[in-house]
């Protein structure tokens, strides 16, 4: 079964195909942002960890998480659901402040993947490029970070506001730190009971969750292709990690995902838990997204084949 393919221009997309494998070196200086972002978790080896400190951690980590699965990618790079002009740049401004550019940038680059999935062609496939380009080695290459998606994404470029996004990348980042700065030592000066620091707070509440953010979701790209179980028969490498999945709120059923990407729903069966599609579900239920994709009962049939026949 043929599964839906979303506007691409292919013109556009063929001369970045060709450019694969050319001018793609990891540069320092256009880096110095993402090795800052490390850099800010070593303050943690002398401010400690308290309570309050790994909220804050949860609290920041959580709700950009799922504006990265659940706007950046089951939306913006699938449109697995429906939703409105508003929630749709909620989900945008949400996934920004994770850090990861914007949701033109993202899509683009992810809806390639899947059309060159693990091939020569494919952006970051671990079986052809290693373990460490895969995982972050191809965001810090100069070409992929400057990536125009105009054409790629051309469903979304209508709307001014998300080419804003793309066009001041860093808008929203900058802005999500001044807040987690001021949140900080706002919350350390007015609420000495909670016996922590503006330092640390900031440590947990912005880098390290930050950090943990980027190399959690980049395991999809890299674990996610080399280590797990496969239900599926996909031309790629694509597997179902659990902890992969419960680290990114759902993403590592990626084997499900690779094999019916439009699909809000990547853990396909009730043992598999998503969280992305559980808030999504109940978002759903108050009508912010609605027509939420699930898979064709021929998926389940073929998964139900391939167990009977012990593969």
């Amino acid at each position: 079964m043929k599964t839906s393919t979303l506007p691409v221009n292919t013109d556009v997309l063929e001369t970045f195909q060709t450019s694969l494998g050319k001018n793609e070196q990891i540069e320092f200086w256009g880096n110095i942002p993402f090795i800052l972002l490390h850099v800010g978790c070593i303050p943690v080896l002398w401010c400690g960890v308290t309570p309050a400190a790994f909220v804050l951690f949860l609290v920041t980590l959580i709700p950009r998480m799922f504006g990265l699965t659940g706007g950046y990618h089951r939306y913006f790079s699938h449109r697995s659901y429906k939703t409105s002009r508003a929630f749709q740049f909620a989900l945008a401004v949400l996934g920004c402040s994770a850090f990861q550019k914007d949701p033109l940038w993202w899509a683009a680059h992810h809806r390639h993947h899947h059309r060159y999935a693990d091939t020569k062609l494919d952006t970051h496939p671990p079986s052809q490029r290693g373990f460490f380009w895969a995982h972050m080695g191809w965001v810090m290459c100069k070409k992929n970070a400057n990536l125009k998606p105009d054409d790629l994404v051309p469903d979304f470029m209508r709307y001014p506001e998300l080419v804003y996004l793309n066009r001041h990348q860093k808008v929203v980042p900058l802005t999500f730190l001044a807040f987690m700065a001021l949140l900080s030592y706002g919350l350390a000066y007015f609420f000495p009971g909670l016996q922590t620091s503006g330092l640390q707070f900031l440590v947990w509440g912005f880098s390290i969750s930050t950090v943990f953010l980027h190399h959690v979701t980049f395991c999809v790209n890299s674990f996610a292709h080399i280590a797990g179980s496969r239900r599926f028969e996909t031309k790629d490498t694509s597997r179902n990690n659990l902890w992969v999945a419960l680290l990114t709120m759902g993403e590592g059923w990626h084997n499900n995902h690779h094999r019916f990407p439009s699909s809000e729903r990547q853990g396909f069966y009730w043992w598999e838990l998503d969280m992305t599609h559980l808030i999504l579900k109940t978002l759903s239920w108050f009508g912010l997204v609605w027509d939420l994709k699930v898979p064709p009962a021929e998926v389940y049939e073929e998964a139900k084949r391939r167990v009977t026949r012990g593969a």
